[in-house]
């Protein structure tokens, strides 16, 4: 017998941002789409994240195969903090990268660097399967590419 189902689908997931035209950018180079945007304030939201006086803006961009979702977050009230440098290796502890799939990984990284995007390590292959790397974007947000080979 199988167990009751509680999780129906990851929805998105939320980048904190101080330059959110930005975010959208590089995540549009990188071809997501902008699905929309809004601006968030008032007694509702701060009793959901536990803050005061919350006003954010907030971008939803969206994958090609509109399965997932990429929310932008920027904080006006409270303003965002920073715990870690922006520059935190792979290993540290929380959230490190998001991975997407991408059809030609040498394109992709050539353009995200037009919006400030700087590889982490190098494009490595893993066996005759992918190419892979690391890359820093803005704010030092960092994304995983994978280049399928066959």
């Amino acid at each position: 017998m199988l167990p009751a189902m509680t999780l129906k689908r990851m929805d998105n997931v939320s980048i904190v941002v101080e330059d959110l035209a930005a975010a959208i950018a590089f995540f549009t180079e990188l071809g997501m789409e902008l699905e929309g945007k809004t601006t968030v304030e008032g007694h509702w939201v701060d009793r959901i994240v536990g803050l005061e006086n919350v006003r954010s803006d907030i971008a939803m961009m969206r994958t090609p195969d509109r399965h997932n979702r990429l929310e932008l977050t920027r904080f006006h009230t409270p303003p965002a903090t920073r715990l870690e440098p922006k520059d935190a290796p792979v290993n540290t502890l929380g959230i490190r990268r998001i991975m997407f799939a991408v059809e030609d990984i040498d394109d992709v990284v050539a353009r995200l660097r037009t919006h400030g995007a700087e590889l982490i390590g190098e494009v490595v292959r893993y066996e005759d399967l992918y190419r892979l790397c690391y890359i820093r974007g803005p704010e030092g947000i960092m994304v995983a590419l994978a280049e399928e080979l066959r």
